[in-house]
């Protein structure tokens, strides 16, 4: 028997260091690491010890005989990387067992943030001896994408959470939620108390198209319809009109399948999981019936995983649909990925023909699309898009989705790349490009500092590489010693914001969420206001 790598990996690679004879691939530093779409497991090589089940944090790891009947492909898909990459040799990866520097007894560090990539941060800090953590959120719960970017009907990726909680639940981290940095406290006061910053604040705003009509009401970034079904507070009161008959998603990503997913489901399907309430009531109520996800080039160039497409297409209660000889680019590949990406496309190619199923609502994958314009008078009615050809064709909607990409956003204070919406840095640290000099102290991690690309797990190799580039200045002495400690932050927090929540009141807000879910038969019920949030952390009994 074999183990195998799913559709649901998150490249975490938590996985690799418990192999015993290291048959998991790519792993960090191997030169197709950050392109691999998922992590494999040789079956000639795996002695079927289940270690790497075990410690897989997103349960994307089964044996070969408990493979789903979705997931049966993957046994030749993990195969199948190994006969293009065999294994040259079974050497177990290089620990790394970091310690602060000699003569250096204790390091403090802010750390801006509470997504994926903040927490791995906090995480391999304080596995170092005398190391303490400062988490700053401007929300008052943690988690960052996990929390307000996972489709709700994803719950096994949902898990990392609870990796990333007893993080945040270690002696040396301290939290302070609902705290904004550069309103509540500055950068440089974090300076003041702490050796570095780093900033791990993610990616908040949206690429653009830049086309006509795209500020047209009807027309929305997939980040804020996202945030909104997750319950995200700065969205919950976003509208959104769906009595249409078609909506439109532009981009061929994950985040568009799972804004097209979410859309096309029966309601029911969604009401157990920790969806918000108040996309509960909208999505009832919906009108939709096609929703079409229109990308401009063809399928092989797609950026959505293998695995969220065949999700998509065993998805209950929506057909799938394309077009006839928009998928032929993929004719002729040979590799296990495209055909079963193929044969996807051509099953949907197929039935393009036909009505729905009993009255499924549809998704209508186009390829070869390129929007030119978002047209109506005062509101959405309808998308142009230039074929390869020269031709255009329009497709009437009153819904459009921008699923082109998130996007960072500037912060006060600190230099920022515009083109790449990133903090200039090297290897982590940031720099000003005008002088070439480090901005003194100052770190970065996750789509701040490489863009937002990458699974959720690729923000662990991402934050080793800051912590080491931190580290490396602090026994370099490039480092300036705190003037304060973290007892006189925590008092000049609350004096500034005395709604601050730590993680005790965390845990306060988790447990009511989870109490709420229990009543209702669902996941979690999530509270989807401040006000809601802070009520909630201060209740003690």
């Amino acid at each position: 028997m074999t183990f195998v790598i799913n559709q649901g990996c998150c490249k975490d690679s938590s996985c690799i260091p418990v192999c015993p004879v290291q048959c998991i691939r790519p792993r960090p530093g191997d030169p197709d690491f950050t392109t691999a779409e998922q992590l494999y497991i040789d079956p000639a090589t795996c002695i079927d010890c289940g270690a790497c089940m075990d410690e897989c944090p997103v349960n994307a790891i089964d044996s070969e005989f408990d493979l789903s009947e979705e997931s049966a492909d993957y046994l030749d898909i993990n195969a199948e990387y190994f006969a293009a990459n065999p294994i040259a040799e079974s050497l177990p990866p290089d620990l790394v067992y970091r310690k602060l520097p000699a003569g250096r007894a204790e390091l403090s560090v802010a750390i801006v943030g509470s997504g994926p990539a903040a927490c791995y941060a906090a995480g391999e800090l304080s596995d170092i001896k005398g190391v303490t953590v400062s988490m700053f959120e401007r929300l008052p719960t943690p988690f960052g994408l996990v929390r307000a970017g996972v489709a709700p009907d994803h719950p096994r990726t949902k898990q990392i959470a609870n990796r990333f909680g007893s993080v945040l639940a270690r002696p040396g981290v301290h939290c302070f939620f609902n705290t904004e940095v550069g309103r509540d406290i500055s950068i440089d006061e974090l300076l003041e108390h702490h050796h570095a910053v780093l900033w791990a604040g993610g990616a908040d705003d949206d690429r653009r198209l830049g086309i006509p009509g795209e500020e047209l009401p009807g027309c929305f970034s997939a980040r804020e319809f996202v945030a909104w079904y997750n319950g995200h507070p700065d969205f919950t009161g976003h509208r959104f009109d769906l009595t249409g008959r078609r909506a439109v998603v532009l981009g061929n990503g994950n985040v568009a399948l799972d804004a097209a997913r979410v859309l096309a489901r029966p309601v029911g399907a969604l009401e157990p999981t920790d969806i918000a309430p108040h996309a509960v009531e909208l999505l009832g109520a919906s009108r939709i019936e096609d929703v079409v996800v229109a990308a401009r080039r063809g399928p092989e160039h797609a950026a959505y995983s293998t695995g969220e497409l065949l999700a998509l297409d065993s998805t209950e209660g929506v057909a799938l649909r394309a077009v006839p000889g928009e998928a032929d680019s993929l004719a002729g590949r040979t590799d296990r990925q495209a055909a079963v990406v193929q044969a996807a496309v051509v099953r949907a190619a197929g039935r393009e023909s036909g009505g729905a199923d009993g009255g499924e609502r549809t998704i209508t994958l186009r390829y070869g699309l390129t929007p030119v314009s978002v047209n109506g008078d005062g509101a959405v009615e309808s998308v142009t898009f230039r074929r390869a050809d020269g031709s255009t064709e329009t497709i009437e909607t009153s819904f459009v989705l921008r699923a082109v990409g998130y996007r960072g956003r500037s912060v006060a204070g600190l230099p920022f790349d515009d083109v790449t919406g990133t903090l200039p840095h090297r290897s982590g640290a940031v720099y000003d490009p005008e002088s070439g000099m480090p901005v003194v102290g100052v770190y970065c991690a996750g789509w701040i500092k490489r863009g937002a690309n990458g699974m959720i797990g690729s923000n662990r190799t991402d934050s080793a590489e800051t912590v080491e580039a931190l580290l490396d200045d602090l026994a370099g002495g490039r480092l300036t010693d705190p003037v304060h400690d973290v007892e006189h932050l925590a008092q000049l927090v609350s004096e500034r914001n005395p709604d601050v929540v730590d993680k005790h009141a965390w845990t306060r807000i988790d447990q009511a969420e989870r109490r709420l879910g229990r009543e209702a038969g669902r996941a979690r019920v999530k509270l989807v206001s401040v006000a809601e949030l802070l009520a909630a952390s201060r209740v003690t009994s």
